[in-house]
């Protein structure tokens, strides 16, 4: 494991930072999983840190507390929006690792007929 990756270990939260169309950042603390260097993240389809992704891939990235502050360093990266096969992957290593409370707001999610998308993030 990289050592940019490392400090991810044993985390629940990390701090996904996303650009505007004009530059500025907006962090965002997110639910997240790692497997095989990759780190997977969920959103509604029609968050806003869904729609800076698509405009500008590039993130960062750092663990942090369920309030957003920072508990390590912050690393630069490249989001990308998951296809329905990746998603579904992504959605149970999230569910593997936060069990019933995100289980439970997927099931809303569904109920409420709200589109979700999954994003992967590859550290640089």
């Amino acid at each position: 494991m990289s050592e940019k990756l490392s400090q991810f270990a044993g985390q629940n939260y990390l701090n996904l930072e996303s650009y505007r169309k004009n530059g500025n950042a907006v962090a965002t603390p997110v639910w997240f999983a790692e497997e095989g260097g990759s780190l997977y993240i969920y959103s509604l389809a029609n968050a806003g840190k869904v729609k800076r992704i698509r405009n500008n891939p590039l993130v960062r990235v750092t663990p942090c507390d369920m309030r957003g502050r920072p508990k390590g360093e912050w690393v630069e990266g490249r989001a990308r929006i998951l296809d329905a096969a990746e998603a579904e992957r992504a959605h149970k290593l999230l569910d593997r690792k936060y069990g019933l409370m995100k289980k439970i707001g997927g099931l809303n999610s569904r109920l409420m007929k709200r589109e979700r998308a999954a994003i992967a993030i590859e550290l640089e």
